[in-house]
């Protein structure tokens, strides 16, 4: 499928603005996407817009699965962040699990698959005839309050012992589990993301068959096109980037159309007449097309390389994750001075300001762009380690 045949994906994005925005505090309130937020994104294609043809997808581009995460994160924090979670999740599993385990958990549902969890190895299991019986708790299962198939990641033993690849690296594994293999912590009562069903779960000796696991460092797709030669990791790194890039965009539009209608106590004038605020407002402007700038530069261009057929290395993988981790810092500035600025506007509820604040701040807690990112990519480029199983 050639570019000039695939859907547009951000008009795919943006036909379910309205859903998502009059369901965004009812999503908060159940801690989990309403029925027709995700109807809505089935609804629109996007839900296997990014599998591989094989799975009914698209297989976009880098740029337009940027702008589809940034669109969707612009409307809501929390369906943005499902949309880096349960879009990528079935891409994956849709193009590296062998084909029978194809066959049982996408062709046999008609491809109508919702899939979510977490992909770091926080499970082990014990290799036994035709698969593993894996035992294993993760946090944070982004997407699994709707999903019917739920991944972690594993560490395979034998004899109780870790597996070892050539590189010295320890074999990792992803499991597809059913749902109802899977048991659910309601732990999820946090300050943001609150929509986004990231439940806690666990499992104890569940069997999973050879064909419903991959490794999860694999880049040799088993369907679709060259972008899967990526791996998971830096189409992971893609998604946060433009996650950020989104939440933190809703916050600069919102304080543009605020600034020439609040007048805050004691001001002589509106927000938008103060020279403070066009000082701050047009400094975080560029600091946000900055951002966006580096983030298309970086992901777009290592993309191409690899499309054409070139070996990711790791230096393009700490390329893409420095870009990622500056973006939600940046992001993180921009919601803080949105929140300043727009006084108690941002700090009632149902005001997507609000919203903003406490999702940014919430994501940028996550593992995947802390400060290591920016070590382990200084010391690559120093030539300190020729390389970071992090990134």
């Amino acid at each position: 499928m050639n570019a000039a045949e695939r859907p547009n994906g951000v008009s795919m994005a943006r036909s379910v603005e309205e859903v998502v925005m009059s369901n965004a505090i009812a999503a908060e309130q159940n801690r989990t996407l309403p029925d027709a937020t995700v109807k809505a994104l089935w609804d629109s294609g996007l839900m296997n817009w990014m599998n591989p043809k094989e799975a009914r997808g698209s297989e976009p581009s880098m740029l337009e699965m940027l702008d589809v995460w940034q669109e969707l994160a612009r409307q809501d924090g929390s369906v943005g962040w499902i949309s880096i979670a349960n879009f990528p999740s079935a891409a994956f599993v849709s193009a590296f699990l062998p084909d029978q385990g194809f066959d049982e958990v996408f062709v046999k549902n008609n491809h109508q698959v919702t899939m979510g969890g977490q992909f770091a190895p926080n499970g082990t299991a014990e290799k036994v005839d035709g698969g593993y019986k894996v035992t294993g708790k993760w946090n944070f299962g982004s997407g699994t309050g709707h999903s019917q198939y739920v991944v972690g990641g594993f560490i395979p033993l034998e004899n109780g012992e870790m597996q070892f690849r050539d590189d010295g690296m320890p074999v990792m594994l992803v499991a597809v589990f059913p749902r109802d293999d899977i048991q659910f912590t309601d732990g999820w009562h946090v300050t943001g993301l609150k929509g986004t069903g990231s439940f806690d779960y666990h499992v104890e000796d569940v069997f999973v068959p050879d064909y419903r696991t991959f490794p999860l460092t694999t880049r040799e797709p088993l369907r679709g096109g060259r972008m899967f030669n990526l791996g998971v990791m830096p189409i992971t790194g893609a998604g946060h980037a433009a996650w950020a890039l989104g939440v933190s965009r809703s916050a600069l539009d919102d304080i543009f159309k605020l600034a020439n209608e609040k007048t805050r106590m004691g001001d002589a004038s509106t927000l938008g007449n103060k020279l403070t605020f066009q000082k701050d407002l047009a400094h975080h402007e560029s600091q946000w097309r900055a951002a966006r700038l580096l983030v298309v530069d970086a992901f777009c261009r290592v993309s191409q390389q690899v499309l054409d057929g070139e070996a990711l290395t790791p230096a393009m993988r700490a390329e893409m994750r420095m870009a990622a981790t500056y973006a939600t810092e940046v992001g993180k500035e921009v919601c803080h001075f949105t929140h300043l600025a727009a006084g108690t506007t941002a700090i009632r509820e149902g005001s997507r300001l609000e919203r903003s604040f406490r999702d940014m701040y919430t994501g940028s807690q996550h593992a995947f762009i802390n400060e290591k990112t920016y070590t382990d990519s200084a010391q690559i480029m120093m030539g300190l380690i020729e390389d970071s199983p992090a990134l």
